[in-house]
């Protein structure tokens, strides 16, 4: 297909997707789940796999009821863009811009704008994000040599349970979890 930025990549259910050149009709619900239940948080450096998937249900669970659809969202980018992680995010300034493209449609495909965040992810979400670092943390990672960020190390933790749950159960809670969510 010509007039397109970029090159297309092929979806778990068969689609071309455009990650550069995004469009909110493309974003397909099963591509979201599955992508997010196949990637493992931290790069995989943890004691068990744990899934972005299950990452953001835990998330959707822990926010004001007004935010669980964005918390459950926040990562969906990563369905086609895979899970950076943030030290190597932060310094890659083109792959943030085609994120936040890319989540802007995502957020005009789950109507996310209507809770008047237009792109912009609520603070809470934020706070829930970061606090949650140390949940996992405590649950997947083995002793550091070296402290983590002071300002995270001061927040309280988030008290979600990790499960690491399958690929094939993160896949189904997440899509029960939207399925719940944009009823």
């Amino acid at each position: 297909m010509s007039g397109r930025r970029g090159d297309w990549m092929q979806t778990y259910t068969g689609r071309a997707f455009w990650p550069l050149d995004p469009r909110e009709e493309e974003i397909d619900p099963l591509d979201i789940a599955h992508a997010l239940s196949m990637l493992c948080r931290y790069g995989g450096h943890v004691r068990r796999f744990y899934s972005v998937a299950e990452h953001c249900v835990l998330m959707s669970h822990a926010v004001p009821p007004e935010h669980a659809l964005w918390a459950l969202l926040h990562d969906a980018t990563e369905a086609y863009m895979v899970d950076l992680p943030r030290p190597i995010k932060r310094h890659m300034r083109e792959y943030r811009v085609a994120e936040n493209r890319l989540m802007e449609s995502v957020c005009a495909r789950f109507g996310l704008e209507r809770y008047g965040f237009a792109g912009e992810m609520p603070a809470s979400v934020k706070d829930a994000d970061n606090r949650i670092l140390l949940d996992e943390r405590a649950a997947l990672l083995g002793p550091c040599e070296l402290r983590w960020n002071a300002e995270l190390e001061a927040l309280p933790l988030l008290g979600v349970k990790i499960h690491g749950w399958s690929p094939r159960r993160a896949e189904r809670k997440y899509l029960a979890r939207l399925n719940e969510l944009t009823r």
